[in-house]
């Protein structure tokens, strides 16, 4: 029998389950959260005792993204699918049910011994999810992830090492604007150094999406670019946006489109020698590459640009909740804990501000 509890503004249900109750919180109405915890009893009633149906890892992991993932982008989904790989690899055979704490570290522990710890967290942040719901389902009786400890042999770089600084990038800007002519992959550069786009949302532009007189560019999909299959969904719902632009990006991009041949999905990238109808992340890093080597600074990935836009703009002092909404972060939290190394410089450079504004205040000296 389940029980309801207000808390706040939202709900809670507990179903009585052996050894432990079921507890979730966050429903907006009681009304979801019966819902909610009606779906749970009615897997225990199916399961009968939690932990007594075996189900093999790997496919509920599968089911479990299936299910509760439907709506992430095709990119984010084969994140998943890579640690369903590497479930499939090392749990072959294995019921969820069945694996302990000691196994699963021993997991964890193996992995990290080839991977950056950054890596290592993601795959863990995926099991442990899909191993909550497990628990919440009846599937299993105890989460083997809890307290697992983390360790990775790469060192991952920094993200104070993934972008540019302001001089790095304007001597960027500079060169790309020399070379465009030399392939639309310097055009995709330019937009990557101005918007902060990722690179599937640029793939998926069309003409359309181009805004000459507002001096805007609207994102409401991406292309599959590891694949080629079509347009997608963006990675969440605040992803969708509409960016303003400076001018000289959307004169570049509207003299570029008023001369460039029709293709059958109006992409602004468009490669028709491409299998996957667009300019690959290859090539794109390539030239990047080529650019950065030549004008003597480190070398940063496509992605790095996007780093790099968001790291110019909260060193110029724009409001980072500005930032985080051009950027299509779905919180603004994230946003905060992947450019904290910058908004820590720029606070002790207000600290220091603040003390020279009250020490120049008083027009008489301080008393010896």
């Amino acid at each position: 029998m389940a029980s309801f509890l207000k808390r706040g503004k939202t709900w809670q249900y507990c179903v009585s389950a052996k050894p432990n109750p079921i507890r979730k919180g966050g429903f907006k109405t009681k009304k979801e959260a019966q819902v909610a915890a009606a779906e749970v009893e009615d897997k225990l009633r199916k399961y009968k005792t939690p932990g007594t149906k075996k189900v093999l890892f790997d496919e509920y992991f599968k089911s479990w993204v299936n299910v509760y993932r439907a709506d992430i982008s095709a990119i984010t989904r084969e994140g998943y699918y890579i640690t369903l790989r590497e479930i499939s690899e090392n749990f072959a055979g294995r019921y969820i049910n069945d694996i302990t704490k000691r196994e699963y570290q021993e997991f964890l522990n193996k992995f990290g011994s080839e991977h950056a710890k950054e890596t290592v967290r993601k795959i863990n942040t995926h099991i442990r999810a899909c191993v909550q719901e497990a628990i919440e389902e009846g599937v299993i009786q105890f989460d083997f992830t809890r307290k697992a400890k983390l360790i990775g042999s790469v060192e991952s770089k920094r993200p104070e090492e993934k972008h540019l600084n302001y001089v790095e990038s304007q001597k960027l800007l500079n060169e790309l604007y020399v070379r465009k002519d030399k392939s639309i992959g310097y055009y995709l550069l330019i937009l990557a150094l101005t918007s902060g786009m990722r690179f599937s949302e640029m793939l998926g532009l069309t003409i359309e999406d181009f805004n000459f007189e507002l001096n805007e560019i609207t994102i409401n999909k991406t292309w599959d670019y590891k694949k080629g299959t079509g347009f997608a969904a963006t990675k969440n719902a605040s992803s969708n946006r509409t960016i303003k632009m400076d001018s000289n990006t959307m004169e570049l991009f509207k003299k570029l489109l008023s001369e460039m041949p029709d293709n059958i999905h109006n992409l602004v990238f468009y490669s028709p020698r491409s299998s996957r109808k667009v300019i690959t992340n290859e090539f794109v890093n390539k030239i990047l590459k080529k650019t950065l080597t030549d004008l003597k600074i480190e070398p940063i990935s496509i992605h790095g640009l996007r780093h790099t836009h968001a790291s110019v703009l909260l060193y110029k002092r724009i409001s980072i909740y500005y930032v985080s909404e051009r950027l299509g972060h779905a919180k603004i939290d994230t946003t905060h804990n992947y450019y904290s190394h910058i908004i820590k410089e720029l606070r002790e450079e207000d600290t220091q501000n603040t003390l020279d504004l009250f020490e120049k205040m008083p027009d008489v000296k301080t008393p010896v």
